[in-house]
């Protein structure tokens, strides 16, 4: 298995893995993540498609017989006044193919993206994860992220719920 940066190739299987992420997400909370539809696919895939050649972004995957397994989105970013943090490199999206779990692919995927970011001057580098997404919580407290913050969603008019 190798880590190595996307290319133009490889966006159909990052759509359907993105797809897979969006899926995920809509499991853990329906009120606060979008549902997949036909099209997440082909969009997630387009989006990608469009920050390969980006010079602050990093899209990697980790492949195995020339299937991808997984993939990486990341960028770095300036000083964000609504985050109120300083430059920092900026993991968006990780995601392996659930046949493929469980085999070290994430941490592999996560340190050549640190390592990536890190060569790109970040700082730091900070994410987001679903509140229920313990895996990923594991993953990311052994590559030695802590938890700096805490997003909280209501849902207002006739989306409320008691």
């Amino acid at each position: 298995m190798i880590v190595r940066p996307a290319q133009r190739a490889d966006i159909p299987a990052i759509g359907r893995l993105g797809a897979q992420l969006v899926r995920l997400h809509h499991d853990f909370d329906p009120q606060r993540f979008i549902a997949a539809t036909s099209g997440t696919e082909h969009g997630y895939a387009s989006f990608l498609g469009t920050q390969l050649d980006d010079p602050d972004v990093i899209v990697l995957v980790a492949e195995r017989d020339r299937q991808v397994l997984g993939y990486t989105y990341a960028g770095v970013e300036g000083v964000d006044y609504m985050s109120l943090r300083g430059p920092a490199g900026v993991l968006y999206d990780i995601v392996v193919d659930p046949a493929h779990r469980d085999q070290g692919i994430g941490r592999k995927l996560l340190d050549a993206t640190l390592a990536a970011l890190e060569g790109k001057g970040a700082p730091r580098v900070v994410l987001s994860t679903a509140e229920r997404n313990e895996t990923a919580h594991r993953l990311f407290e052994h590559a030695g992220f802590r938890r700096t913050m805490i997003e909280m969603t209501r849902e207002l008019g006739n989306a409320a719920v008691d």
